[in-house]
């Protein structure tokens, strides 16, 4: 089929060109004599004008049709700087309708007022929308770059299994039943985890595949079930090696899909300091106002509630906004203290504010002079400063003042657009305490090496145990987990002792993993980079269904393919699978 350009690459200097375009009518105006069409393609938008009586068919036209157009490229009498092809338009000599379309039930513009289950609903029709379209192109160069910068590396791509064994370490699985072996499953992986291990074992050195993953859990903005990670693995390294490569591959990122060059090294901060400024393993370092540690200032107050806190381990920690507090009202701050008792748990919080160098607030009058001095002091107050308080346990203040800072940084606009800051967290705890299974379980999974040492801890102190596990973040989302991985048999053992595992129990689990060790396993570590999450961040949008082509909503469905659905009953039988509760109807 003739097409002799895309209709977003014209411009003022093919003035006099005689073209051919495809696309579908975006628009068409009738005024007169002539008629005008936007005729629209991946690349963008270009104005058709038509002479009717020369093209009378075109009457027939509507949007969403699809147009072959040949015209010439004239400069246009009123400039459009909306369009990247606003200098110019087609003056039409011939059209053919490929084909035409029925009135489509959503709004093909990036600005839309369609329902976002209409959308998904109809997402064929919705990815016609310029914005998911350029993300869509935007998550390809991603690909792209992340393929040429790791194999100039020196990393082979491998495809590792869809179908293997489950691991129940960690997020649930999807399974998946075997015909040919009645009663037995598969699941899908909720990372390449293993094999890439493995792949490390079998010699490749250095490993890389953007990977599809899977993990059967409750969904957020930032989530889908099913994900795709760029997968690193790196044989012979330690952590400074990994990081070097990450950033290496971030800053060929930044540069080529945003022009923007990153700093040399990205920060760094271990996992008790990172909470202990910022309530949150994954802060957004755009703005400052970090938590203050400021129970040493109440070491003899009077203030009952501080001493109570006080006397039971507890922790008071305040957050600073200057010139904030002729901005929060009472009913303001009373909605903060809602959000902090019912999305934390939190006891209260206290507020004060600085007033013609004087302290007023919730808790002021509970306060001595002294007190209030050394809160100047230490948080140095100025006229119009607000601080919230929280005191609690340490890890309720921590995580209620985290979320306050977002929160705050967001309402007073201290978060600057279009600025990226990295941050690797690291030396993350080993374990975390499960109520449910009433055992320590490993918080990044159980092949996570310990620091060398903490290594006589794993049993004597579990809890304070730090990992060789790191994350990325980036303005505020976690864009990978990784760590240096466990290579020696003795101390493999030791760790899944540690969390309740008898060699014997984590055989079963992860037999043929645990053989390998036997044959000669190297040093090696690595990272999943969430490739939705990346793309999200540079798209500028906080929703993954924005980057993701045929997205689930929030309850995991699939509205324009209605999955999950039910299956044929005969389907089940040669799965040797009954459905023993009613399935309840939509």
């Amino acid at each position: 089929m003739e097409r002799t350009c895309r209709n977003g690459t014209l411009r003022l200097s093919d003035a006099g060109k005689q073209v051919t375009l495809i696309g579908w009518v975006s628009r068409r105006r009738n005024l007169g004599a002539l008629v005008f069409v936007d005729l629209r393609d991946r690349s963008g938008i270009v104005q058709i004008v038509f002479d009717e009586n020369l093209s009378p068919q075109v009457k027939e036209v509507r949007s969403e049709y699809i147009l072959q157009v040949t015209g010439t490229v004239q400069e246009r009498g009123q400039h459009n700087p909306k369009l990247a092809t606003g200098e110019i338009e087609v003056h039409a000599e011939s059209v053919k309708i490929i084909n035409s379309a029925e009135t489509p039930p959503i709004t093909i513009a990036d600005d839309t007022d369609t329902l976002e289950d209409t959308r998904l609903k109809y997402r064929y029709l919705d990815l016609r929308r310029p914005v998911l379209q350029n993300n869509m192109i935007l998550r390809h160069k991603i690909c792209m770059i992340a393929r040429n910068t790791l194999d100039a590396e020196g990393f082979v791509e491998v495809e590792t299994p869809i179908l293997a064994r489950s691991t129940p370490e960690g997020a649930r699985d999807y399974l998946v039943p075997s015909r040919i072996y009645n009663g037995k499953f598969w699941a899908l992986p909720q990372s390449p985890q293993i094999y890439k291990q493995l792949l490390m074992i079998g010699g490749l050195e250095r490993y890389f595949q953007i990977a599809r993953c899977f993990r059967d859990e409750d969904l957020r903005a930032d989530r889908q079930p099913e994900f795709t990670q760029i997968d690193i693995e790196m044989s012979f390294v330690d952590e400074e090696d990994v990081w070097h490569i990450v950033e290496k591959l971030m800053q060929d990122i930044f540069r080529g899909v945003k022009g923007i060059e990153l700093e040399d090294q990205f920060v760094r901060i271990p996992w008790a300091e990172c909470m202990k400024k910022y309530g949150t393993d994954k802060p957004d370092l755009r703005f400052g106002n970090e938590i203050s540690d400021i129970t040493d200032l109440f070491e003899n107050t009077e203030f009952q509630v501080f001493k109570a806190v006080r006397e039971n381990g507890g922790e008071i920690d305040a957050l600073k906004f200057e010139h904030a507090a002729a901005l929060y009202s009472r009913k303001k701050l009373d909605q903060l203290q809602d959000f902090i008792k019912h999305g934390f748990k939190a006891k209260a919080l206290a507020y004060l504010k600085m007033e013609k160098g004087e302290i007023s607030g919730s808790i002021a009058k509970a306060l001595s002079e002294g007190e209030k001095e050394a809160l100047k002091e230490r948080l140095c107050m100025q006229d119009d400063d607000l601080v919230l308080i929280v005191a609690d346990k340490a890890k309720i203040a921590e995580a209620a003042l985290g979320a306050l800072r977002v929160r705050l940084g967001r309402e007073l606009n201290l978060i600057p657009e279009n600025v990226y800051k990295f941050l690797w967290v690291t030396d993350f705890p080993m374990f975390e305490w499960s109520e449910d299974e009433n055992r320590w379980v490993a918080q990044h999974h159980p092949f996570t090496a310990p620091k060398t040492e903490d290594v006589d801890k794993l049993f004597s102190d579990p809890a304070h145990v730090s990992s060789r596990a790191y994350d990325l973040v980036l303005n505020g989302y976690e864009l990978l987990s990784g760590s240096i991985r466990i290579h020696d048999q003795e101390l493999q053992a030791k760790v899944f002792e540690s969390i309740g595992l008898t060699m014997e129990q984590a055989k079963a689990r992860f037999g043929f993993f645990l053989d390998a060790f036997r044959y000669g396993t190297p040093p090696h570590g690595g990272v999943g980079i969430g490739l939705e999450r990346l793309t999200m961040v540079l798209a500028g949008t906080e929703n993954i269904r924005d980057v993701v082509a045929f997205p689930t909503t929030n309850s995991s469905m699939d509205l324009m393919s209605e999955s999950p659905n039910v299956v044929d009953k005969a389907q089940l039988d040669i799965l040797g699978i009954e459905i023993k509760d009613e399935v309840k109807k939509a």
